[in-house]
């Protein structure tokens, strides 16, 4: 959702913006984030069909979040990777 924050794609260029995933996945992610009502997908009546993909107003809403999700969590990482080693030494000191 988060490459959808700047307007419309297409499903190749969303493709190409998201590492790693693979074209059956990303057709299922697409689906559900449109049943959920969080993706809007447009087919305009054109030789090839041009279909866009684009967030909703609550899509935008919920990526809102999770920018700001995501900025909490840059803003902590120093003392959750802290935690995560302290917590690990500890269970590998109880064994």
């Amino acid at each position: 959702m988060v490459t959808l924050q700047t307007g419309a794609m297409r499903f190749n260029a969303l493709r190409r913006a998201v590492p790693g995933i693979s074209q059956q996945m990303l057709t299922r992610t697409l689906r559900a984030l449109e049943r959920d009502g969080l993706v809007c997908r447009e087919v305009y009546p054109t030789t090839p069909p041009k279909v866009e993909y684009r967030l909703t107003q609550m899509g935008a809403s919920l990526a809102a979040q999770g920018r700001e999700l995501g900025g909490w969590v840059e803003s902590h990482l120093e003392s959750l990777t802290a935690s995560r080693a302290a917590f690990d030494a500890k269970v590998e000191e109880e064994g």
